[in-house]
Order: C-alpha cells, then sequence, then structure tokens
C-alpha cells in the first residue's frame, strides 16, 4: 500500500516528468475543444427537452404551417410620419426582391410583408384587384399618399402589427426558414441584417432602425457568452489572483493556482468539445464556475502547507503532512460538489444539464491536478515561508470560543432565524420573461424594448383552428366562432394584435359587393367563401401565399394573438383562460395554445419540479457518501442540514427582496448543494480526526477544526463569493441572477458552517474525550497509507 511519504517522495522524483506530463494531457483534452466558436447552439429552442409538451405542441404546429420564425426591421423616422415619400421609398426597397436594399435578400428569408406590398384588395366593376399597397413612393401625390394612410391605418392586419394609429413607426416582418444545418446560419442573418440596418441609416438618416424578432433573439445568446468570455472571464482570473496573493503571501503558490484554474477549465472545455457537447449560453458560463470551484482544492493544501512551514517544519514534511490532513477531504468534497452539479441533469432544460456535466469534469480535473501538479509545481518552484499570519490564528480562535461559550443561543437564534425566512419561501413565484433574459446593454433587448413600447410586441400565442373536415374553413358557422374566439381575445388585457383568416374574408366580402361597408361581415354561404378565397389566392404575388394562414387542404387555419411585454404568469393565466373558452364554445376544434412564449412561459415551473426530485437525488447521494467515507450514520446525518440549510435561508432573502425564482434560479439550490457541502466536509473531517485520533473532547475538537481549517475556509468562500459575484454582471440574465442567488447562498453557507454546525456537533457528538496532544497535531505515524 502506498504512504503519503512514498506517494510525495515520488512525485518529488518525478516533479518535472509530471509537469510536463500534465502539460501534454491538458493540450490533448483542450483540443477538443477548438471548434467550440462554431459548435455554439443558437436556437432557442435548445433550452427545451425534446420531451418538452409545449416544444412538441410547437413544432406540430409548425409542421402544418410555414415556420414563423421571423426578423423585424422596425423604422422610426424622425418627423414621426412614416407616411412620407421618403419613408415609404425605403419600405418600397425593403419589401421588393431587387435592390441593395432588398430585405428578400437576407439570408434564408422566405417572405418579407410590410404596408409597402400589403395585398390591398378592392373592387373596380366587376373585378377583384389585389394590389400593392405603395407603389413608386416618390411620385405618389399628397393626396394619394393620404389615401394609402387611411387603407393602413383601417386594416386590422396592418395596425398594431406593422404600423400604429399614429403612423410614428413602421415594421418590415421578414420570415425566416433556416435549413438547421449550421449554427452559422443564425449568425450570418443576423450580421446581414445589421449591415442592411446601417445602409439604410446611412441612405436616410432621417430614420432610425431596430432589429428585433426570433433570429434577434437566437443571435443574442451567443452575443452575451462571448461578451462574458471575453470580460468575465480574465476579470476573474484577476480577482483570485489578488485575492490568492493576499491571503497566501507566496508569489510560487498563487501562480501554481492560476495554472491549475487554467488547465481545469482547458480539460474541461476541450473533454466536452471531444464528447461533441454544443455549448450554449448557460453552459459558456462553465470555466467562471469552474474557476471559483478550483480554487477550494488550492487553498486547503497550500494554506495547511503554509501554517506547517511556519510552525518550524521544511518545505517537503509540510507539504507531506498537508497531504495527508488534506487528500481525504479534498477527495470527499470534489466527489460530493460533482454530484451536486450532475444533480443538474434533472433539470428539463438541456443547456444546465450541459453546465451540471462540463462544471462535475471541470472539478475532478481540478482535484487531480491539485494533489498530483501542484505539489510537483510546488517542489519546483521556489517557496518562502510566508510572515506570520497571527491575526488569523487569532480570529479563528475567537471565533471558536464564541461558538463554544454560545452553542445553545447559536442552536435557538439559528433555528428561529432557518425558520423565519423559510416561512418567506411560499411567496416566491415562478416567474420571469424570456426577453429580459438579456440585459439593456444587449441590442437585442435594447431594439425589442423599443420596438414593444412603440410598435407591437414580440410575444405570442398561436392556435391550429381545425374545421374537421376539407375545405372546412370555408363553413360559415366555423368562421363565425373563429371570429368569435378573435373577438374575445381581443377584448383581453394586454393584447396588440390578432391575426385571422376571418379579417381577410370580411374584406374579400365587402370588395365583392362594390366596396360596400355594410358588407364588411363574413360570407354566409361556403360557396361564395370558397370563391373569394380562391380569386384572391389566384391574384396574390409568389411568395405572399397563405401558407403561412392556412394549411394545404384548408381544413384548419392558425391564428397569432400577439401580446405586450408580460410576465410568464399572466401568460399562462391569459392561455389557460383562451383554453378555457374553447372548451366551451364547440364546434371550433383546437389544440392548446403553442409558440415559443408559450414554451417560456413554462419552463421554469417545469425544472422547478424537477429540480426537486434532481436535489432530492443528491443530497441523499452526498449523505451516503459522507457516512461511508466518514464511517459514521451520525455524522452523515449531520451533514445533510448544513448543507440544506443555506439554500433554504438563500432562498427566504430571494423571496423578501425580489420574490421571483425563474429558469436560472430554478437550478440553484442543486448546483448550490454541491458547492456549499465542502466547507461541511472540511470542518467535519477536522473534527472527526480529532474527536477519534487525539481522543479529545466535543469542545477541543471543535479549537482544532477552527485552527485547522477556519482559515482555508473563509479564503476560499472568498474567493466563490467573489466569482459568483462576477458572473452576476454579466448581460446574459440567467447567469447574472444565477451568479447573485449563488453567492448569497455560499456566503451563507460559511456561516452556518462555522456557527450552526460546531454548535451542533456539540450538542448531538458531545461525549468527553482525553485532551489532545498539546502540539494539536496529528499523531500518526508518518507512512499512514494515502486515504482516499
Amino acid at each position: 500500500m502506498i504512504t503519503m511519504d512514498g506517494y510525495i517522495n515520488w512525485i518529488y522524483r518525478w516533479r518535472f516528468v509530471i509537469v510536463i506530463a500534465t502539460m501534454l494531457v491538458v493540450v490533448l483534452a483542450a483540443y477538443g475543444g477548438r471548434d467550440h466558436q462554431k459548435n455554439f447552439k443558437t436556437d432557442y429552442r435548445n433550452f427545451f427537452s425534446k420531451e418538452n409538451p409545449q416544444l412538441l405542441a410547437f413544432e406540430e404546429l409548425q409542421n402544418v404551417y410555414s415556420k414563423n420564425d421571423n426578423l423585424l426591421i422596425a423604422i422610426e423616422p424622425e418627423s414621426g410620419n412614416v407616411f412620407e415619400p421618403e419613408t415609404l421609398d425605403l419600405l418600397e426597397k425593403l419589401s421588393y426582391p431587387t435592390g441593395e436594399l432588398s430585405a428578400w435578400k437576407i439570408p434564408h428569408a422566405a417572405r418579407v410583408d410590410s404596408i409597402a406590398n400589403f395585398q390591398h384588395s378592392y373592387a373596380e366593376e366587376d373585378d377583384l384587384i389585389v394590389e400593392d399597397l405603395v407603389k413608386n413612393a416618390l411620385q405618389l401625390s399628397p393626396e394619394a399618399i393620404s389615401e394609402i394612410r387611411k387603407v393602413a391605418i383601417r386594416e386590422p392586419m396592418l395596425i398594431d402589427r406593422l404600423i400604429t394609429e399614429k403612423s410614428d413607426i413602421t415594421a418590415v416582418n421578414v420570415r425566416v426558414e433556416l435549413p438547421g444545418k449550421s449554427n452559422q446560419e443564425v449568425i450570418d442573418t443576423a450580421g446581414y441584417a445589421r449591415q442592411l440596418a446601417e445602409k439604410i441609416e446611412a441612405r436616410y438618416p432621417q430614420v432610425n432602425v431596430y432589429l428585433s424578432g426570433i433570429v434577434m433573439l437566437n443571435n443574442a445568446f451567443p452575443e452575451a457568452s462571448k461578451k462574458d468570455w471575453g470580460s468575465l472571464v480574465p476579470l476573474m482570473f484577476l480577482m483570485i489572483a489578488i485575492v490568492m496573493w493576499l491571503m497566501l503571501k507566496s508569489i510560487s503558490g498563487t501562480i501554481t493556482t492560476i495554472i491549475v484554474i487554467f488547465f481545469s477549465i482547458m480539460a474541461a472545455m476541450g473533454t466536452a468539445g471531444w464528447l461533441q457537447w454544443w455549448l450554449t449560453a448557460p453552459s459558456a458560463s462553465s470555466p467562471i464556475i469552474i474557476m471559483t470551484l478550483a480554487v477550494a482544492d488550492c487553498v486547503h493544501i497550500l494554506v495547511s502547507m503554509f501554517a506547517l512551514m511556519r510552525d518550524g517544519l521544511d518545505k517537503r514534511q509540510a507539504l507531506t503532512e498537508s497531504m495527508r490532513i488534506n487528500m481525504r477531504p479534498v477527495f470527499l468534497t470534489s466527489l460530493t460538489t460533482a454530484i451536486g452539479f450532475l444533480g443538474l441533469n434533472f433539470s428539463d432544460a438541456p443547456p444546465f444539464r450541459d453546465l451540471g456535466n462540463i462544471t462535475a469534469i471541470g472539478v475532478f480535473y481540478a482535484y487531480f491536478l491539485s494533489i498530483i501538479f501542484l505539489p510537483a509545481m510546488m517542489f519546483i518552484l521556489p517557496v518562502r515561508t510566508p510572515s506570520d499570519r497571527a491575526h488569523a490564528s487569532r480570529m479563528m480562535d475567537w471565533m471558536a470560543e464564541f461558538v463554544i461559550n454560545n452553542r445553545d443561543r447559536i442552536i435557538v437564534f439559528m433555528g428561529i432565524a432557518i425558520v423565519v425566512l423559510a416561512s418567506f419561501i411560499p411567496r416566491i413565484e415562478f416567474n420571469d420573461e424570456f426577453i429580459k433574459y438579456f440585459d439593456k446593454s444587449v441590442q437585442f433587448r435594447a431594439h425589442t424594448d423599443i420596438v414593444t413600447d412603440k410598435l407591437t410586441g414580440i410575444y405570442e400565442i398561436q392556435y391550429s383552428l381545425d374545421a374537421g373536415e376539407s375545405g372546412g374553413i370555408n363553413e360559415p358557422a366555423f368562421l363565425q366562432h373563429v371570429e368569435k374566439f378573435a373577438s374575445w381575445y381581443r377584448q383581453q388585457a394586454n393584447v396588440v394584435h390578432v391575426n385571422t383568416i376571418t379579417d381577410t374574408m370580411k374584406r374579400l366580402n365587402m370588395n365583392m359587393h362594390a366596396d360596400d361597408p355594410d358588407y364588411y361581415r363574413l360570407p354566409g354561404e361556403r360557396e361564395l367563401a370558397a370563391q373569394y378565397l380562391l380569386l384572391y389566392e389566384m391574384s396574390l404575388p409568389f411568395g405572399l401565399d397563405l401558407n403561412n394562414t392556412i394549411n394545404i387542404d384548408k381544413s384548419s387555419t392558425r391564428m397569432i394573438v400577439t401580446l405586450q411585454s408580460i410576465d410568464n404568469i399572466r401568460i399562462r393565466e391569459l392561455a389557460a383562460k383562451a383554453d378555457q373558452w374553447l372548451r366551451d364554445n364547440p364546434p371550433v376544434l383546437a389544440e392548446r395554445g403553442a409558440s415559443a412564449t408559450i414554451m417560456f412561459a413554462h419552463i421554469a415551473e417545469r425544472n422547478i419540479k424537477a429540480m426537486l426530485g434532481g436535489t432530492a437525488m443528491a443530497m441523499l447521494m452526498i449523505a451516503a457518501v459522507l457516512i461511508i467515507a466518514l464511517r459514521s450514520f451520525k455524522y452523515g446525518i449531520l451533514s445533510i442540514i448544513p448543507n440544506f440549510v443555506p439554500a433554504l435561508m438563500g432562498f427566504g432573502i430571494w423571496a423578501i427582496i425580489d420574490g421571483r425564482v425563474g429558469l436560472a434560479l430554478s437550478v440553484v439550490a442543486a448546483m448550490t448543494l454541491g458547492i456549499v457541502v465542502d466547507d461541511t466536509v472540511h470542518f467535519m473531517s477536522k473534527y472527526q480526526w480529532a474527536r477519534e485520533k487525539h481522543k479529545a473532547s466535543a469542545e477541543d475538537a471543535v479549537r482544532y477544526a477552527f485552527s485547522k481549517v477556519g482559515t482555508a475556509l473563509w479564503v476560499t468562500t472568498l474567493a466563490l463569493v467573489c466569482g459568483f459575484l462576477v458572473l452576476s454582471t454579466s448581460a446574459f440574465e440567467l447567469n447574472k441572477g444565477m451568479g447573485q442567488l449563488t453567492g448569497l447562498v455560499i456566503a451563507l453557507a460559511l456561516i452556518v458552517d462555522l456557527t450552526f454546525l460546531p454548535a451542533l456537533l456539540m450538542r448531538f457528538t458531545g461525549e468527553k474525550h482525553e485532551d489532545m496532544d498539546q502540539d494539536g497535531e496529528s499523531d500518526t505515524d508518518s507512512d499512514a497509507p494515502v486515504v482516499v
């Protein structure tokens, strides 16, 4: 069996070989991540599992009709009037297939809709005329423009969708059909749209251009991640370097820790590449999390080593003893941390599964680097005996005495605090808005806010209304029910626009009766409705047909409801009311509403329910690991309390200061469970070591634990909190919220582990033993085996 002295001797003998071999292994692993830039998922659908019922409903609807992914180009004249020749001329250029400014040239564009190419229908004697609303804009007289304006602001298909009643802003809606063969499709489409916007503003300086829609939403995910990589990762490296230097006062220790962190990230991300895991915005934040977690292993080994060197041991002796003290707890913390992050595989959102898996891999890389590469580097680099840390030692001694003398008060106070904070948790609502996943510094969010404030919404609920037979959408009774459903929706709060075939039918009926306004109603006969629709379809130009509204055999029609920017709770409530209306008003046959909006409205709630099981499973597994490792059922059960309580308190505080838990925060409990267990394991390991090896009393065991691990705990906690606070400055709100709440839970975990945990240990394992040896050090044989 390999002893610790033998293990350290092996590392010392082969230290240069170990360093070189480690570098080669890391380079080989990192090579797998060479294509991460290309392998970045840019489709919002990746947030949903293949079994997600809302995703399945939406895909089923899109299989019937054309896809409705879009890119919205909003045009706002500084004059406040869209109906000016220059602005109408711009809309013409955007709406027609030819010309440098044509929106049809946007990659993968399948349809372009605007007020300029709106297919305006009217009667001319016995003929039905269907033509573009705007033609030759620069040659139009003021009277002609006035007539165009009257048509546009009276047309239900245009008002509050492509034009406002005030006519101060308009939009060109580009329907995009991405083949889905490459992530570059979204990037190229968004990039072309931005170049087009720049050309527009250069040639028409009197207008402002805003880009929104699903394509820009998809493009915002990788852009937010790239921004984080460019700013947050370097900032985090800098902060860790500063913290390590201030706490260790060792150049070699700081450099080695930074290298371990860097290697852990490279190897983990590379391994993800070898496993062909595509990155998403949440999983792309894993380097920052790995960075903070990798610090902990190094700190515990180095803090113990430097403390022993101050006590008179040389570097080799101190490193040997530090490895002996920390080998088992470092392994346990790595294992339990990985279990916690692997619990994210219960998430209903695949990006968080990838985040958990990549981080778990990074944790194990950090562990092996800490026990192999770190000691080899410390043997190679010069290490001075650090300056006296008497202040930190005195602080830990004072803390230990405070806890010992006030153990009962601490248990009572913490118990009350836990109960009080936990009582606020029922006030939490599962709620967020997917547009607000991005900070206002992100162009998509800024432009979308302007579009929704001034023109139309980006949130939609879509319905496929089935008539039950081929050609059934022409049945007057069916059309009447569709009209009633549309009218009901238009009366609901937060509804901006309802797009339905009945508006076209009413207009056609009026056209076929010499444009008599009295006939602006639905046809009374099925044959008439079918003739009107056929005549209209035959008059439509290529690319502007009705396949986005009716299916091939005309047995069903799509209705699209556009909403204001509202939160998920109100979206779910509105959709539920609509579903109930459909059940109460047969014979319109329809499944529940489907859309990206509906999908995001349910994801946080679904994820919370899924993660409850994942968190419980991870907690039981961690408890089982600790029971086995600590060889004590009592210690294993006691460990559950300080591991679970910080999340309980953190969510209670969050309920007070915010009150909303969205998609990102739904995984925090499982994620922090794996992190906060580190402090518990290290403290309990030192406490148990003192109790069993030194036969110490509970009080002396607490003193020993504080002296040996107290400083390391608050140093690692400081690094972890700093890391997640850096993450909380992300422009991607999912990372931002996750960073804030996780940082809060980790800080609470330190308080719990340095107060509540020792008080509980003394209360429930307080049998008296002989005092410890006066030197307080390990009395084990220096040839004791390596315990992992």
